[in-house]
């Protein structure tokens, strides 16, 4: 079994992520700031020292890998984008990469694979058409945010290691994320719809992404980019009702909140909650990726019932 370096280890992908590499065998390296901090409670799962501001990396760790998954940047979603939030969440991917890469140029190496994250927020406004990966970049925030982070972690292939990168729907879990803040007013009888509730969601159950990510690493053939999308995204009123009969049967009701409002509470983040992403997953399913949940419904029913 391999030895894997995890950036990123200790949020929502990246932990359910350790769990199922320890499932199937592999040894976990978590790189951390301050591994001192943090305790494992498994032989399989250690933690080794990085600093993406000094650029500094503990070397053992490289040397040992034979696969890196790059799951690190600061979350999108947990502040408002204030000037210094946006140079922050774009720095932080940045940085982060060009560590890797002067790591892997640097130490001596058996690592084979890269699997770095990406976002669907890559692509422009989408109802009616489907976006696929070749499609240019979005000239907004997000859409610049994932040309640069995925541009960063690149130079990997002249090092002579696969690179696959994985462009990620919302993550459907109950340990966090937008899901978690979808269920909070539904649980109080309130299906909340966002703006015209016509926006299109591309999302993914969480074990579904996370499988993604070990098939991208163990997978030889697997190479370049992926959208890590579900084959039906929905809108976001069909979600939130379908989420209010789950959760209340017929003890809810759908309560839209005007797109002003949400511009008002959360200035320019609210363009992407408000924006269609249409994302289509045919690349991963010709490559013969099998879904564990692949409607709305399945997905619903599991974490549901978790």
């Amino acid at each position: 079994m391999s030895s894997v370096i995890i950036t990123g280890g200790t949020g929502l992908v990246g932990t359910a992520l350790t769990r199922l590499l320890q499932m199937q065998g592999h040894s976990v390296i978590i790189l951390s700031r301050n591994p001192a901090s943090h305790r494992s409670h498994s032989p399989s799962v250690n933690y080794a020292a990085w600093n993406i501001r000094e650029q500094s990396i503990n070397e053992d760790a490289i040397k040992k890998a034979q696969h890196i998954i790059h799951l690190a940047g600061a979350g999108v979603a947990d502040k408002r984008w204030t000037r210094k939030r946006k140079k922050e969440i774009q720095v932080s991917r940045i940085k982060s990469s060009e560590l890797l890469v002067k790591a892997l140029a640097q130490i001596p190496n058996q690592v084979e694979s890269v699997v770095s994250a990406s976002a669907i927020g890559w692509y422009e406004e989408s109802s009616g058409v489907q976006r696929f990966e070749s499609d240019p970049p979005d000239t907004g925030f997000l859409g610049e945010t994932c040309r640069l982070w995925e541009e960063s972690i690149q130079p990997v292939t002249g090092l002579g290691k696969r690179l696959v990168i994985l462009r990620s729907g919302i993550a459907l879990s109950n340990e966090g994320g937008a899901f978690t803040k979808f269920k909070k007013p539904v649980e109080l009888g309130i299906a909340a719809i966002l703006g015209n509730g016509r926006q299109i969601i591309s999302w993914i159950h969480i074990d579904d992404l996370c499988r993604l990510y070990l098939e991208a690493m163990i997978n030889p053939h697997w190479s370049g980019v992926y959208n890590a999308v579900a084959p039906q995204p929905v809108t976001n009123k069909t979600l939130m009702v379908a989420l209010g009969k789950k959760m209340k049967r017929n003890y809810y009701i759908a309560v839209p909140i005007a797109g002003f409002l949400l511009r008002l509470l959360l200035g320019e983040k609210s363009v992407e909650i408000l924006k269609s992403s249409n994302v289509s997953c045919e690349k991963i399913k010709k490559e013969g990726f099998q879904f564990i949940y692949p409607t709305l419904d399945t997905a619903l029913r599991d974490l549901l019932q978790r």
